[in-house]
C-alpha cells in the first residue's frame, strides 16, 4: 500500500496482518486522498481504517496536521491510545487529547507543543478555539467518528463552528454506524465527492450477536436480572436509562455479592478512567452504564449485554449491543421487556428488521406469572412469540 517504513514496522509489531472489510475498502481510497463516507458496525476495525492513512499522511507530510472528533471522552481516549501505538515509541509526532472533564492546564501544555494530531470532543475543541489556544489553520485531515451519535447528542452546531476554523482544502473521513437522512445531509455539506463505503447493513446488528427477549413485569425485573447474572459467565455490561439508576443498581448488585461498578456522564474523568481500567483488567465483571458513557467503549472480553431499560432510540440499541462480539468474536444480548417497553421494542424491531410485519402484543401469562423468552435473529420472519391457546409459555433452561 506504499506505507511509510516506520508505520509498517509498528503494524507488524501489533500483529496487523489481515485487514477487516472496512479496512480493505477504506485504506487504499483514503491513502489516495479520497473523502470517505463510511458505514460500519462498531468492533469492525474502524479506528485502524482511518488511523493508518492518517498516520501515513502525517509521516509523509510533516507540515500537515489532523483532527479527529468523537462523541465521548472515552472514545476519544481510546482512539488516541490506539493511534499512539501505531505511531510507535520513537515518533516525533506530538499529540493532544482535548476532552471535557480533563484538567485545562494539562491540555494547554499539550497544545503548546504544536501537536500534529488532535483528538477530542466537539465541546472541548470549541472551548480551545474560543480561547485561541488551538489553531486549525493548517489542519488538512479531518475524521468525524460516530457522527450519528455526535448529532444525536446535539453537537451539530459545535461541529459547524469547528469547521469554520479549518481550510476548505482538506481530506475528510466521516464514519457512522447508521446512515440516516441527517448523515447524508452533513456528508453533502462537509465532504467532496466522497467514496461511499458500507460493509454491512446500516441498521442490523452484527450477525454474531445472539439476541434474546424476556417479557417481565416491571416489579419483577430486578429479580429476573439477578437470575440471568447467575446463569452467565464472563464480563457483562448492563444498560439503564439514568445516571441515578446506574449508581443505584451498581451499589445494590455489589451488596448482593456481584462484582460491579457504574459509569455515567457525571463521573469525573479520573474516576471514569479508573472504572474502565478496572473493568478491562477484570477486577469486576459487571459494568452498569448509561448510553453516553458507554459509547465507543471497546473492551474485547464483554460477552453479554443486558438491556435492563430499553434505549429511547432504535439506533442506540444497535450501538449498545455492539459492545459485545467485537472484532469477530461472538456475544449475547438480552432485553428485559416490561409492558411499558412494548412500543419501544416495536420501534427497535422495525428498525433492525424493516421488512417485518407489525407484531402482536405479547401478554404475560396471568396463571403462571412466567415471562415468555425468545431468541431471534434479523432473519426471523416472525420475531415475536405467539402464545399457544391454553398453554403457558415454557421457560427455556440455560445450557
Amino acid at each position: 500500500m506504499g506505507l511509510p517504513e516506520s508505520l509498517m514496522h509498528t503494524l507488524q509489531s501489533m500483529n496487523f496482518q489481515t485487514p477487516t472489510p472496512i479496512q480493505q475498502q477504506t485504506i487504499p481510497l483514503a491513502l489516495s486522498g479520497q473523502d470517505i463516507l463510511g458505514s460500519a458496525q462498531t468492533g469492525t476495525g474502524k479506528t485502524a481504517a482511518f488511523g493508518i492513512p492518517l498516520i501515513a499522511k502525517l509521516l509523509k507530510e510533516p507540515q500537515s496536521s489532523a483532527l479527529i472528533l468523537t462523541p465521548t471522552r472515552e472514545l476519544a481516549d481510546q482512539v488516541l491510545k490506539q493511534l499512539r501505538i501505531m505511531l510507535g515509541q520513537k515518533t516525533k509526532i506530538q499529540t493532544a487529547l482535548l476532552i471535557g472533564g480533563d484538567p485545562m492546564p494539562k491540555q494547554l501544555q499539550q497544545l503548546k507543543r504544536n501537536p500534529q494530531l488532535v483528538v477530542g470532543t466537539p465541546g472541548r475543541v470549541n472551548d480551545h478555539l474560543n480561547r485561541r489556544s488551538l489553531s486549525l489553520k493548517t489542519t488538512n485531515f479531518l475524521v468525524l467518528d460516530e457522527t450519528d451519535r455526535m448529532l444525536d447528542m446535539g453537537f451539530s452546531i459545535q461541529i459547524d463552528e469547528i469547521l469554520k476554523h479549518m481550510k476548505s482544502e482538506r481530506q475528510t473521513l466521516l464514519f457512522s454506524a447508521t446512515l440516516a437522512k441527517k448523515i447524508s445531509q452533513i456528508a453533502e455539506k462537509y465532504l467532496k465527492n466522497p467514496a461511499r463505503i458500507s460493509v454491512s447493513s446500516a441498521t442490523a446488528p452484527a450477525t454474531n450477536i445472539k439476541q434474546e427477549n424476556i417479557n417481565v413485569h416491571e416489579a419483577e425485573k430486578y429479580t429476573k436480572l439477578c437470575d440471568e447474572l447467575d446463569k452467565r459467565t464472563g464480563s457483562i455490561i448492563i444498560f439503564v436509562k439514568t445516571k441515578y439508576n446506574a449508581d443505584k443498581m451498581a451499589i445494590k448488585l455489589s451488596k448482593q455479592g456481584y462484582d460491579s461498578d457504574a459509569i455515567h456522564g457525571d463521573l469525573r474523568q479520573n474516576k471514569r478512567e479508573r472504572v474502565l481500567t478496572n473493568f478491562r483488567n477484570k477486577k469486576y465483571r459487571i459494568l452498569v452504564a448509561t448510553d453516553v458513557a458507554a459509547r465507543g467503549l471497546d473492551v474485547p472480553h464483554i460477552e453479554h449485554v443486558i438491556n435492563y431499560d430499553l434505549p429511547q432510540s432504535p439506533e442506540d440499541y444497535v450501538h449498545r449491543i455492539g459492545r459485545t462480539a467485537r472484532a469477530g468474536a461472538t456475544g449475547e444480548a438480552l432485553n428485559l421487556i416490561s409492558g411499558a417497553d412494548k412500543a419501544k421494542w416495536y420501534a427497535i424491531e422495525h428498525f433492525i428488521n424493516p421488512g417485518s410485519k407489525p407484531p402482536k402484543i405479547l401478554k404475560m401469562d396471568s396463571n403462571t406469572k412466567k415471562a415468555p423468552r425468545k431468541s431471534f435473529s434479523k432473519d426471523d420472519k416472525k420475531p415475536f412469540l405467539k402464545k399457544k391457546s391454553g398453554k403457558p409459555f415454557a421457560r427455556k433452561k440455560s445450557a
